[in-house]
């Protein structure tokens, strides 16, 4: 992606005041193609072994923003790698390790695992990078983002290692914890962020009053995660009602916030097209290439009806 992207910001409103806007907003009319992002979960979705350097580097290479998953081992080492423990995404860990997870072990223990063969006998060998190495495939080349989900990090450690590798430009601080948002922000205040929210419509309600009654202060992006709707009886393709996806683009518009949907688990363009009629303004997804090209197909005009996303 061109170093526009980095102008996504650009389009929303220049203040933090709720105030109306005129006439009805569309993707296509008020954003510009190259600014819309599509987030690369995990680094490069289901495409490469998640949070690997090679991941990172072909959701670069598609056009996406990769995100990382960020913990840090027993002796201080902060690195990209999800889950809490190795029994997913480590190839036969010994025994010893099979329960433990990155807090529990040097990095030079989490140096011997293979994160790669779990995916196919084609990453055998993969092995978990440190934050600075990836950091480094930045340094130097502003339209590389990176989203940074936190798991577990000392944020001061964090903010000093964004800062040596010169790209605190160039990261979005990543969490559904939206005081450790603010937190980080004032630790890194040219960062940007998202809070991700999930669960029923009830609770992303509760959370976004939450944000709302600070100004959704610190934040420059908010996604909401969803699934398929798989109440055949309903007319609603999604688990959360379009009404409510129309009703919270409109809100962070007002606020000046990027507004980002995760489909979860869902691949179809007609998923993609969809959302960006409600308002969505980015996508996070495992499935970057037919997200992108999705994205593509709409802006150019290419998108079909819509249809029942429904498994």
């Amino acid at each position: 992606m061109a170093g526009a992207a980095l102008l996504l910001y650009a389009c929303a409103a220049p203040t933090r005041s709720a105030r109306q806007t005129s006439g009805e907003w569309t993707v296509r009319g008020h954003l510009p193609r190259q600014q819309f992002v599509v987030q690369s979960h995990r680094g490069a979705g289901f495409l490469a072994p998640e949070n690997t350097l090679e991941a990172f580097e072909l959701g670069w290479k598609l056009g996406a923003w990769p995100e990382a998953d960020v913990r840090t081992t027993k002796d201080g080492v902060i690195v990209a790698f999800h889950d809490g423990n190795f029994k997913r995404t480590v190839k036969n860990p010994p025994p010893e390790l099979a329960r433990k997870g990155v807090k529990d072990v040097t990095f030079a223990e989490l140096s011997t695992l293979d994160v790669g063969g779990w995916k196919g006998d084609a990453f055998v060998g993969r092995r978990v990078s440190r934050l600075a190495e990836i950091f480094q495939l930045m340094t130097g080349r502003p339209e590389r983002m990176l989203y940074l989900d936190i798991k577990q990090v000392n944020l001061a450690q964090l903010a000093a290692e964004v800062r040596a590798e010169r790209v605190v430009s160039q990261v979005v601080f990543t969490s559904p914890n939206y005081p450790l948002i603010r937190e980080w922000k004032r630790l890194v205040p040219e960062s940007k962020t998202l809070c991700w929210l999930r669960g029923p419509e009830t609770n992303m309600t509760h959370r976004l009053a939450e944000m709302r009654a600070l100004n959704y202060a610190d934040l420059t992006q908010v996604q909401l995660h969803l699934r398929a709707n798989t109440n055949r009886a309903s007319s609603e393709p999604f688990d959360i009602s379009r009404a409510f996806v129309r009703a919270t683009g409109e809100e962070l518009r007002r606020y000046g916030v990027t507004f980002q949907v995760l489909p979860w688990d869902l691949a179809a363009p007609e998923i993609y097209w969809q959302l960006m009629d409600l308002g969505v303004m980015a996508f996070a997804t495992d499935y970057p290439d037919i997200a992108l090209q999705a994205v593509r197909d709409y802006y150019a005009g290419r998108n079909r009806s819509p249809v029942d996303t429904r498994p």
